[in-house]
C-alpha cells in the first residue's frame, strides 16, 4: 500500500489481519513522518522509536502465528498526561523534568494488552490547562490546517498534540483527556472525531490529575467507527480508581447508524445573541440531516447553562490547587534549592520555576475559593449550581435521546492571535463543552464542514450517562450524512 499513514484505525486493523502490510512497516512509516514533520509542528514531546519498533516486532510475531489481538500492531500516540512505565512523562510541565514513572496507567496498559504500539507522547497545554495548546513548557503545537491568509493555527487544547497528530497522519489514532472539553474542542479545530466517555467509563489511574471530578480519558480518531473501536478497549472497571463504573461495556463499534424514532434535543440556551453565523448555520444543517434520517427534532431548555463556565472555573481550579500541591521538589521532578535553604524555600523556588503562568493562575484561583471565609461563597455555591446543571440535563433527557450542539464557538484561531487574548476570552472556547463535563455526560465531536476560510467546524452530540450506544448510533448517522472526509483538506504534513 502506498501510504500507510493515511489509513484509518479500522483500515489499519483490517490490513494487518489480512497481512497486507506488517506492523513494522506501518510503525516505520509513521516514525518517518513524525521525524520529518514534528520539528515544525511540535505534536510530540517524546518520540519512542525503540519502544515502538520493539512492540511492532512483537506484534508481527503474534500476527504471523495467528495470535493477533484486537488492536495488534496498530501505531497509536499517547497524550503526555498518561503515566507510561519507564518512558518520560511530563504533563508538558517543567516541574516534571526527568520523571519516568515506575508504573503504567490503566488505560495505556489496556491498549497495550490489546496489542497497540506506542509511537510517543504528545504535547498538551501544561497539566491540561488550556484550550489552544500554547501553555506547554515545550512550546506551542501547530495545527496541520492553515488559514487562507497563511496564518499558522492553534490545534485547540488541551489535547492539541494528540489531535494534530491524528489530523496530520502522524498516528493511526491517539489518546486524550477531557476535563472541560480538551478532547472535543481540539477535535473540532482539527477536523477529526473526539469522544469523551461518561465519567467513570475509563479509569483515571495513572493519569496525572488536573480536576479529579471532571478528568476523563477518551479517543481521538479519524472516524466515528475508530472512536468506538478504541473506546471498547480503553474502558472498563478498575479497582484502582474509586470512581470507575462497574457496568457492562457496550459493543459500539458494530452498531448501525440509525436515528429513526430518536428524539434530538436542540437547547435554546446554546444559541445566544451574537453566535457565529457560520456555526449556527452548520448546527441547523446538522439538525436537518438527522431529521431527514428519521429523527424528531425537539427544542429543550438547559436554563443553568449560562452559569456553567463560571461554575467550572471555580470547581476545576479548586481541585487543581489540591492535586498540584504534591509537586514540591522533594520526591520527583524538578528540584530548585541552594545550600542552606529551608524546606519552605525549596517549595517556593521549585514551584515558582516549575509551573507556567496559566497553571499558577489556576492554583491561585483554586486556593482562593477554598480558603477560609470564601469556601461557602464560591466553592460550595459552585457545587450547588453544578447540581442544578446536572438536574437540567436529567429533565432534558426525559424529552430527548441525544442533544445536538456546536462543539466550539468558532473555528481555530491563529497562534499569533492567541497572545492578545485575555484568560476569560480563552476560557470561552469551552462554552459548549463545559456543561456536559460538569454533568459527567458522554460527548462526541465530529467534523461538520468548512467555514469560509476553509477551516473545519465541529458538531457535538451528547447522551445521558452510560448511554454510549445511543450516542454512537446518532454519530454514525450524522457522519455519513456530512461525509466530511471526502471534502478537500489542506495539510502541512502531506
Amino acid at each position: 500500500m502506498s501510504d500507510l499513514t493515511r489509513l484509518t484505525l479500522s483500515e489499519t486493523v483490517d490490513g494487518l489481519k489480512k497481512k497486507q502490510f506488517s506492523s513494522t512497516e506501518a510503525t516505520n512509516a509513521y516514525l518517518a513522518a513524525i521525524d520529518r514533520v514534528n520539528p515544525d509542528m511540535n505534536t510530540y514531546i517524546t518520540v519512542t522509536h525503540d519502544v515502538a519498533r520493539a512492540q511492532a516486532k512483537a506484534s508481527d510475531e503474534k500476527l504471523a502465528k495467528g495470535e493477533g489481538r484486537a488492536l495488534e500492531g496498530v501505531p497509536l500516540a499517547v497524550k503526555d498526561l498518561f503515566c507510561t512505565k519507564g518512558v518520560l512523562t511530563t504533563a508538558a510541565s517543567h516541574i516534571l523534568d526527568g520523571f519516568t514513572p515506575p508504573y503504567e496507567s490503566t488505560v495505556t496498559q489496556k491498549l497495550f494488552d490489546a496489542g497497540a504500539v506506542m509511537l510517543g507522547k504528545t504535547n498538551l497545554d501544561e497539566f491540561a490547562m488550556g484550550s489552544a495548546n500554547i501553555t506547554s513548557y515545550y512550546g506551542p503545537v501547530k495545527s496541520p490546517w492553515t488559514r487562507a491568509d497563511g496564518a499558522e493555527l492553534v490545534p485547540g487544547g488541551s489535547s492539541g498534540g494528540s489531535a494534530a497528530a491524528v489530523a496530520a497522519d502522524l498516528c493511526a489514532a491517539s489518546l486524550g483527556t477531557d476535563t472541560g472539553g480538551s478532547i472535543r474542542q481540539p477535535a473540532a479545530f482539527c477536523g477529526i472525531v473526539g469522544f469523551k466517555p461518561t465519567y467513570g467509563r475509563c479509569s483515571r489511574f495513572g493519569i496525572i490529575a488536573f480536576a479529579s471530578s471532571l478528568d476523563q480519558a477518551g479517543p481521538i480518531t479519524k472516524t466515528v467507527k475508530d472512536s468506538a473501536l478504541l473506546f471498547e478497549h480503553m474502558a472498563g472497571h478498575d479497582a484502582k480508581d474509586s470512581t470507575s463504573a462497574s457496568l457492562a461495556l457496550p459493543n459500539v463499534s458494530e452498531l448501525p447508524g440509525d436515528v429513526r424514532g430518536m428524539r434530538i434535543g436542540i437547547p435554546k440556551e446554546y444559541r445566544p445573541d451574537g453566535i457565529n453565523a457560520e456555526v449556527a448555520a452548520m448546527w441547523d444543517r446538522g439538525a436537518q440531516m438527522l431529521k431527514d434520517a428519521g429523527a424528531e427534532i425537539v427544542e429543550i431548555s438547559l436554563p443553568h447553562t449560562k452559569y456553567a463556565l463560571a461554575t467550572y472555573y471555580i470547581v476545576a481550579p479548586a481541585e487543581c490547587s489540591s492535586n498540584l500541591a504534591r509537586y514540591d521538589g522533594v520526591r520527583f521532578g524538578l528540584r530548585v534549592a541552594e545550600p542552606g535553604d529551608s524546606i519552605e524555600q525549596l517549595y517556593e523556588k521549585t514551584r515558582a520555576a516549575g509551573f507556567g503562568g496559566e497553571v499558577k493562575r489556576r492554583i491561585m484561583i483554586g486556593t482562593y475559593v477554598l480558603s477560609s471565609g470564601y469556601y461557602d461563597a464560591y466553592y460550595k455555591k459552585a457545587q450547588r449550581v453544578r447540581g442544578r446543571i446536572i438536574e437540567d440535563f436529567r429533565k432534558a433527557f426525559e424529552k430527548c435521546d441525544v442533544i445536538l450542539t456546536p462543539t466550539a464557538p468558532s473555528a481555530a484561531f491563529a497562534i499569533h492571535e492567541s497572545g492578545n487574548m485575555d484568560p476569560v476570552t480563552m476560557y470561552l472556547n469551552d462554552v459548549f463543552t463545559v456543561p456536559a463535563s460538569l454533568a459527567g455526560l458522554p460527548g462526541l465531536s465530529l467534523p461538520a464542514g468548512l467555514n469560509k476560510d476553509g477551516l473545519p467546524l465541529g458538531l457535538q452530540l451528547l447522551a445521558n450517562n452510560f448511554r454510549e450506544e445511543t450516542l454512537f448510533k446518532a454519530a454514525y448517522t450524522l457522519e455519513a450524512a456530512i461525509d466530511f472526509r471526502s471534502q478537500s483538506k489542506e495539510r502541512l504534513a502531506a
